[in-house]
């Protein structure tokens, strides 16, 4: 009787043992994901679990070619009966966690964009750098972790990431249940003439006159300028072979309205000191002068090339300085694509899923900064649409959730229980 009971408590306990392996995310992914490289990270806040994939992808999800590439992927888990938010990167991605997790108390999974980060193919072939490839890529891992994951999935991403995020609900609109992209652009031409227009309008007449006249404070000292760039590459161990030193300190020039306003500053930023060290100092800070080094121009050429064939971009004010622009002979931003390529725009890419998202972009939260470039080229608002715009008054390229105030993140947070029927956890925030 003894010996029964005690293989019938064996029996038991090697069960309950083969359950929780089957629960456990380490066993899930391999047998989901049997050919994927699996790391575990530190991990920290609500997650249980962190850790980084790299998928092997097919670099041409249309063809007949068996070519392939390494994709990473950063799962962190929590728990398999919680939502999924799916981040939908535009560049590379890195060990952080999303606002939205922490709202939904959620797993979340972000996927790097191709042909950045641990991402790139062996041959660098652009032929292959197209949202529908990259769409492709999301829906492919939406497929294989759904099957571990069979909660509700919510997209987001922010800038480049924001619009993947709106293509991909445009693609796939039953993948995910609800996308909230953040500052995204769906900019209608290389050089989208409505940045130009928030430029031109945005703060008050005095704070734009005073950023023109700083601009053309640099470009009267335009020597002196480019030696203490290249002084400073010197010292820094930067390289600007790619443009020049000239080029890269017109091109900052240019962009410092637009820079201005992206990221959010304040007129008093120009003081009263006008020395060249000031006025390089504060063209540096608000720019970056290394933002035309090789290194950067190396990292975001696959970027340009997508904002130059199908996402659109935003070209440069140069009207007001003719005559003092003495090395840069256009004012787009073609040279930092590659070279070798034919770079004409396909204009009827994202026509498909503006007018897509116009007819059927419901269940969508678009978060945008009012003084952000970016936002003019932002999806409008449709009446009757079941979609929320959220607009932050005086916010930038850095409005988050968390940048609102507790009324109007309570609006969001209603919104997303409504859609959801879930339990929403409020931000810790002081407002």
């Amino acid at each position: 009787m003894i010996n029964k009971l005690f293989f019938i408590l064996i029996a038991q306990l090697l069960l309950i043992g083969n359950l929780s392996a089957k629960k456990d995310i380490l066993s899930l992914l391999k047998k989901h994901l049997p050919d994927a490289q699996i790391t575990e990270l530190e991990t920290s806040d609500h997650f249980k679990k962190e850790l980084e994939i790299l998928l092997p992808q097919r670099l041409d999800h249309f063809g007949n070619s068996q070519e392939k590439f390494q994709q990473r992927i950063f799962l962190y888990h929590y728990d398999f009966k919680a939502p999924v938010v799916y981040v939908t990167e535009g560049y590379s991605a890195r060990q952080r966690h999303y606002e939205l997790s922490e709202i939904l108390m959620a797993n979340q999974i972000t996927v790097e964009y191709r042909y950045f980060g641990k991402s790139k193919p062996t041959n660098y072939d652009y032929t292959y750098l197209t949202n529908d490839q990259a769409m492709e890529d999301l829906h492919r891992i939406r497929k294989l972790l759904g099957k571990i994951y069979k909660k509700e999935w919510i997209s987001t991403g922010i800038s480049k990431g924001g619009t993947t995020c709106l293509i991909y609900k445009s693609k796939y609109p039953k993948d995910v249940k609800v996308a909230v992209p953040y500052v995204a652009p769906l900019a209608k031409s290389q050089t989208d003439k409505r940045c130009d227009e928030a430029i031109l309008s945005n703060g008050t007449p005095e704070c734009r006159k005073k950023l023109e006249d700083f601009q053309h404070l640099a470009l009267d000292r335009r020597d002196q300028m480019i030696a203490k760039l290249d002084s400073m590459a010197i010292t820094d161990s930067i390289t600007f072979n790619r443009i020049g030193t000239a080029a890269a300190f017109e091109y900052a020039v240019l962009e410092f309205t637009f820079s201005f306003w992206q990221w959010g500053h304040d007129c008093d930023v120009i003081g009263t000191d006008i020395s060249v060290d000031s006025t390089f100092k504060t063209l540096n800070k608000i720019v970056g002068f290394d933002f035309y080094s090789d290194a950067t121009c190396d990292y975001f050429e696959p970027s340009y090339y997508q904002f130059l064939k199908e996402n659109g971009y935003y070209s440069f004010i140069h009207e007001p300085f003719a005559g003092k622009l003495k090395t840069l002979k256009r004012y787009d931003n073609i040279p930092f694509g590659p070279q070798h390529m034919e770079l004409s725009m396909d204009h009827d890419y994202l026509k498909y899923v503006r007018v897509w998202l116009y007819n059927n972009g419901d269940k969508i939260i678009h978060i945008q900064g009012a003084l952000d470039p970016w936002g003019a080229c932002g999806m409008i608002e449709v009446e009757g649409q079941d979609a929320l715009h959220m607009t932050k008054e005086g916010g930038a390229h850095r409005t988050r959730i968390s940048s609102f105030d507790r009324e109007d993140q309570q609006i969001i947070y209603d919104t997303l229980d409504r859609w959801l029927k879930a339990k929403v956890h409020p931000l810790q925030t002081k407002s």
